[in-house]
């Protein structure tokens, strides 16, 4: 367990799967203003990335980061009062900001 976490708090290094940790990441996500913040960021992301394969200009992947981490890691700073797992376990946090906005299309996440 790592000595800056509080007692009760899960280390997002302890998952050995992605299956394992999305729980954990939808519990980091649960206010309302921070899913919603996520969800626009990375409809951002998504268009930078049209924009950088029709342009074929590397501003847009510039861009895209910028919009898709800024908007999620205000939404974690700000509302969630969390740190983004992302700085801990960058590839599942990854997936799981796909997996989200894939269930938020879904229905299966309010925003």
């Amino acid at each position: 367990m790592d000595s800056k976490l509080p007692p009760t708090a899960v280390d997002p290094q302890s998952f050995q799967t992605f299956a394992e940790f999305y729980p954990f990441y939808l519990a980091e996500h649960s206010n309302l203003a921070c899913r919603r913040l996520h969800f626009v960021g990375s409809t951002l992301a998504l268009g930078c990335l049209v924009l950088l394969l029709a342009t074929g200009d590397g501003y847009w992947l510039l861009v895209g980061l910028l919009c898709g981490y800024g908007f999620a890691w205000i939404g974690h700073f700000a509302f969630e009062k969390n740190q983004p797992a992302s700085f801990r376990r960058p590839l599942y946090s990854f997936m799981g900001d796909w997996a989200m906005y894939r269930d938020i299309w879904l229905g299966k996440i309010q925003i």
